[in-house]
């Protein structure tokens, strides 16, 4: 074999390694990659059916309860429009309250409901996420107008 062959086997050697090197961080990038959805979102179709993302708003109040397993609590995540009721197997945080900022990563069953694999609560009373803000401020919002379209029928 020339050198000149040689030089080029080398060169497609380092870009089939390069190659496969970004395929495999592309892969495991994805594979860890959690999106941030809200109940209305949910309901409307826009998370995944299969795998895990977040769901984030508030716990609404009085739907906290724990199941007779003592393991297993269910609360509903609000967006102020429309509720999700969660399932979580384990410890809740300290700061997890009714009323309070929550996002719950997790995936939903067979029967749509929402089964978490973390919890997270806010950590002071003026912190929620910002996805989370943000998007109970839109539900807020497209709620107001529904309702003020309905009332000018």
């Amino acid at each position: 074999m020339k050198a000149r062959h040689k030089r080029l086997a080398m060169i497609v050697a380092g870009l089939v390694l390069i190659a496969a090197a970004a395929v495999l961080i592309t892969k495991s990038f994805r594979s860890n990659l959690v999106f941030f959805f809200t109940p209305t979102q949910v309901e409307k179709g826009e998370a995944p059916k299969s795998g895990n993302f977040r769901i984030g708003g508030l716990v609404e109040q009085g739907t906290l309860k724990r199941l007779p397993d003592g393991l297993r609590v269910q609360f509903k995540v609000t967006d102020t429009a429309k509720s999700m009721l969660v399932e979580y197997k384990g410890i809740l945080p300290d700061l997890f309250k009714e009323g309070k900022g929550v996002v719950a990563e997790g995936s939903l069953n067979q029967d749509g409901l929402f089964v978490a694999t973390q919890v997270l609560a806010k950590h002071d009373e003026n912190y929620m996420p910002p996805e989370a803000a943000a998007a109970i401020a839109k539900a807020q919002a497209n709620k107001t107008n529904t309702l003020s379209t309905e009332n000018n029928k």
